[in-house]
């Protein structure tokens, strides 16, 4: 396998995240199988996914969030929790200050 750059790989794995977008409705399991092939990628060439992408996908079972199908959003103490209905996993994510 040859050697890819960052540029390249962060190509690669945009594309692959459109593509379990793509497939989402119809076939949970390929899109799940993209996610996976993305996160290979990305810590083959230590690539930092961004915080947009980060959010898409269960950090514990890698499982695909279809919003209203396989996951939960909730606000509580200025943090929104994302809860994966497959492996009950939690993820908190800090709100973004406003300036007011």
């Amino acid at each position: 396998m040859k050697k890819i750059s960052k540029k390249e790989a962060l190509e690669k794995v945009l594309h692959l995240f459109d593509s379990a977008e793509d497939v989402a409705g119809a076939n949970i399991v390929m899109a799940n199988r993209f996610i996976s092939k993305a996160k290979q990628i990305s810590m083959k060439v230590k690539l930092r996914l961004p915080p947009v992408l980060k959010r898409k996908f269960c950090k514990h079972c890698g499982n695909y969030f279809i919003p209203g199908k396989n996951y939960r959003v909730r606000m509580k103490n200025k943090k929104v929790i994302y809860s994966c209905l497959n492996c009950r996993h939690f993820m908190r994510f800090p709100t973004a200050k406003t300036n007011s």
